[in-house]
């Protein structure tokens, strides 16, 4: 493990965090949240704000798909998106919306700053991010898709997106 480079879950504590947050809106699978977790830990995001239904630590399908990244990053949750918006608002964070919409912002076509700071609304497995919430944000970000699918399940969506918004910072 070592020569992996992993950071202890001091390290991981202590460690500068990408200024990154990912908005969880109404996840029905309990898996896809502990997944963000995970991809959360390993991009060094910022945090993970959990709305609604969607499930939060402790929780057994969380642990098993997380191992262990639902005890290193930080999370918070909020009974709705608008609680959660007005307080990336406050913090400073530019707000969007992972979702396929008109006027919509190409993933590969956005310029981050450095220091910027970004939060990504992912929303419901099958309604996707709620409209209301759309109107909340600065915009949409969606990821160009070539096949006859055009959809992605969202802990996929998560890691193409966070990805992408950090990986200059690397």
């Amino acid at each position: 493990m070592a020569e992996l480079g992993r950071k202890t879950v001091e390290e991981f504590r202590q460690a500068k965090k990408n200024p990154v947050i990912l908005v969880l809106e109404n996840i029905r699978s309990a898996y896809n949240v502990g997944s963000v977790f995970r991809t959360s830990d390993a991009f060094l995001a910022e945090a993970i704000y959990i709305i609604g239904y969607s499930a939060r630590p402790p929780h057994k399908e969380i642990k098993k798909t997380a191992l262990g990244a639902e005890e290193t990053v930080t999370w918070k949750y909020f009974k709705t998106t608008a609680e959660a918006i007005a307080e990336l608002r406050q913090e400073g964070y530019q707000v969007y919306a992972a979702e396929q919409a008109e006027g919509s912002y190409k993933l590969n076509a956005i310029e981050i700053e450095p220091e910027e700071k970004i939060a990504v609304v992912f929303g419901n497995e099958v309604t996707g991010v709620e409209q209301s919430t759309i109107a909340l944000c600065d915009g949409c970000i969606e990821i160009p898709q070539m096949g006859m699918k055009h959809s992605l399940n969202i802990a996929t969506a998560a890691g193409v997106v966070l990805w992408e918004m950090v990986r200059f910072r690397v």
